[in-house]
């Protein structure tokens, strides 16, 4: 969140408004605590509901959607990153845990492009519908993401699993979340926020067949986000 504040500070004054929202069923309990330590100047949304997710497309976090002075898309969710976090290299103790030593790992090989993003988001800003960064409305919907069958019936076990999980039944919410899994495997914030209800830390336990590092590395680091289309 810094590294937001720190661009819209920048970008501004010429116009952009920066709108970060915690998908987070969890709600303020969940994630007022890192909100209120970042102290945002810009609006700071807790999405409940995960409907932003829903309505956008959204299967991964930290993603961005770009949208216009006249309320228009211009570009759909993709991986957005501000700034690369710049943190003095150390290495793990010797006595480190292996898990920990394969999260490091894979942290260190996940593909992000801040600098380019960055960059985009500045030639927007500059030159509004005539940067080549800005699509047009047929180049958004080519790229959003497809709502088959599946997709469509992923997303109604999630709602219900996340309905169940509020109404203080998380048992019965289990099955909806694992068959939400199943049947869209490639939507994280639907696996993250399953796996973070039964261990904060997404790591190995007993309810789900995967964790975050095993589903990392099934499918590898380097392929846990897609490559920005410029």
């Amino acid at each position: 969140m810094p590294g937001w504040q720190e661009l819209r500070a920048e970008l501004h004054p010429r116009g952009l408004e920066i709108v970060t929202v915690a998908l987070d069923t969890g709600g303020a309990d969940a994630a007022r605590q890192w909100i209120e330590a970042a102290r945002p100047e810009h609006p700071s949304l807790i999405d409940q509901a995960h409907v932003v997710d829903e309505l956008f497309g959204i299967v991964n976090v930290p993603s961005g959607v770009w949208i216009d002075e006249d309320g228009m898309i211009v570009r759909p969710p993709e991986p957005a990153w501000p700034k690369r976090q710049q943190r003095p290299r150390r290495d793990p103790p010797p006595d480190a845990p292996p898990r920990v030593l394969a999260l490091l790992d894979v942290v260190s090989k996940l593909k992000v492009d801040p600098e380019k993003y960055v960059a985009a988001v500045h030639d927007w800003i500059e030159k509004g519908q005539r940067s080549r960064f800005a699509l047009s409305p047929e180049e958004v919907i080519e790229r959003s993401q497809p709502r088959g069958k599946d997709e469509a019936t992923a997303a109604a076990h999630f709602e219900l699993g996340q309905y169940l999980h509020r109404a203080g039944q998380p048992e019965l919410a289990i099955p909806h979340f694992r068959e939400a899994h199943r049947l869209q495997p490639e939507n994280w914030t639907y696996k993250r926020q399953a796996w973070t209800f039964v261990d904060p830390a997404q790591g190995p336990n007993d309810v789900y067949e995967g964790d975050w590092l095993k589903d990392v590395l099934e499918i590898g680091a380097e392929n846990y986000y897609p490559p920005l289309k410029f």
